[in-house]
């Protein structure tokens, strides 16, 4: 089944021959089927559903700023545009698997509001006068081939959704790269672009949590391509939560 937020839930592996006693295998173990990565189902918990709604607060807050005062000032187009790629990729099993309507609702939240927010920054007559075109040069194309390449040669099966899964992932962490570098160069980050990149980073803080939380409560729970990633995503926020904390001191 698939993950039921954005970001795709990390496989469960089927136990070893002499622990299988102690629970009973899947129907597509039983079977001898192997679930895609993106699509296998994963425990809800109290950090899973707080990151599934504290990213979708940030695309709020994101849409907010956009639609109500008709700027993107401080938002890099080029962040827009990774994380549209990103969803995309990951998403393609869409109209192929249905898992429930929370799962479908927030892959489609997550895939209109990405392309609307591009959308705006590049075509509406108001919002796109307001990009900061001269300081967000961050050349993205370049991390998106590096990303590719990773995916064709890891990843957890060598098939055309598994390998846009694992390219998603890969993709994901260094999406934000383009908004750091901006928020860098400009030193002026008004409180919803603020907001906007807080919430961002903390739901991926919510994220590793929750695989912290799994990995102690369910057997068999191993996924490094999702946990490496997030991680190195992770890393990328410090310095920008360092400073957004002591703005607020």
């Amino acid at each position: 089944a698939p993950p039921l937020s954005p970001h795709p839930a990390p496989s469960i592996r089927p136990p070893p021959a002499d622990q299988r006693g102690r629970s009973p295998p899947t129907r597509s173990e039983s079977s001898g089927g192997r679930i895609p990565a993106a699509q296998r189902h994963a425990e809800m918990n109290l950090f899973r559903l707080a990151g599934d709604m504290t990213h979708l607060v940030s695309v709020v807050v994101l849409l907010l700023k956009i639609h109500t005062i008709k700027s993107c000032a401080g938002i890099s187009l080029k962040t827009q545009e990774l994380y549209a790629l990103v969803f995309a990729a990951r998403y393609l099993d869409l109209f192929v698997h249905f898992v429930s309507l929370y799962n479908t609702v927030m892959k489609l939240v997550f895939l209109a509001s990405s392309f609307s927010i591009v959308w705006y920054m590049r075509k509406h007559k108001i919002v796109r006068r307001t990009y900061d075109r001269e300081h967000d040069t961050f050349r993205h194309h370049f991390i998106v081939l590096p990303c590719l390449v990773l995916a064709l040669l890891i990843n957890e099966r060598f098939t055309f959704r598994e390998v846009m899964w694992a390219f998603s992932i890969y993709l994901e962490a260094v999406a934000i790269l383009p908004q750091l570098v901006l928020l860098q160069r400009t030193r002026n980050i008004d409180n919803l672009t603020g907001q906007y990149v807080f919430f961002l980073g903390a739901y991926r803080v919510l994220y590793i949590l929750n695989w912290i939380y799994r990995y102690f409560t369910e057997p068999h729970f191993v996924h490094w391509i999702s946990w490496i990633a997030g991680i190195v995503q992770t890393m990328l926020y410090a310095d920008f939560f360092y400073y957004y904390i002591i703005s607020w001191k």
